[in-house]
């Protein structure tokens, strides 16, 4: 099952990423993401390796951003790909059929080779700007998820990130997206995540509600 809340770590030091997945585990997240930049393999391998035994204590899903190899070693739930990194088919042939495999999209054209290759979910975005990426792709919006999802036509859950607040979950779930991924705006407010989940929840039912009610007509 794929988080429909999902939690990417943040923090100036792999302690603070440490610490604030424990927040986030306490508070009820339920999925968590490992994302650490400019660290050396086994900084890396090590924090990892604790991260694994937080969501395990807590009895969250860990996915560890890019290090597909240290995913395996650490026993994490799966891991998440960016969009210059290994290809999904080749990952899965390494770590197997039970991990998880997500896949960066920025566009109708990523969501579908990421198809084609078989990944688990997708996270589409970013809706706006944020200050986690360095090399920022086009900025979605409401309407760029919009005509993403009505040309895919995919079972496949596609999750909504980038620069997301807490404001936006309506209108971003009523496009249609599985689910949103939030990092800073989780990181200010740890205990919103009961909330946050379900407005998440509530929307959702509420898309789907209408997506029927449009059919019949």
């Amino acid at each position: 099952m794929i988080g429909k809340l999902q939690y990417i770590s943040q923090g100036e030091t792999p302690e603070e990423h440490l610490e604030n997945i424990e927040q986030a585990c306490i508070s009820g997240a339920v999925w968590v993401q490992l994302r650490l930049k400019n660290l050396d393999a086994n900084s890396i391998l090590e924090t990892a390796k604790k991260a694994r035994r937080i969501t395990q204590h807590y009895k969250a899903k860990l996915i560890v951003n890019d290090h597909y190899k240290i995913a395996k070693e650490v026993q994490a739930d799966g891991v998440h790909l960016g969009k210059k990194d290994c290809c999904p088919q080749e990952v899965r042939g390494y770590l197997g059929s039970e991990f998880i495999i997500g896949g960066t999209a920025n566009t109708l054209e990523d969501c579908e080779n990421l198809l084609a290759k078989k990944v688990d979910y997708i996270g589409l975005g970013p809706y706006q700007f944020t200050k986690t990426k360095k090399q920022l792709s086009p900025i979605l919006g409401v309407d760029g998820y919009k005509r993403i999802l009505a040309a895919l036509h995919t079972k496949t859950p596609i999750i909504a990130i980038g620069g997301i607040e807490f404001s936006a979950v309506p209108e971003i779930v009523n496009t249609g997206v599985y689910g949103i991924a939030f990092s800073g705006a989780l990181t200010k407010d740890f205990k919103s995540i009961p909330i946050v989940t379900k407005l998440i929840s509530v929307s959702s039912k509420e898309a789907q509600a209408n997506k029927t009610a449009n059919t019949q007509f």
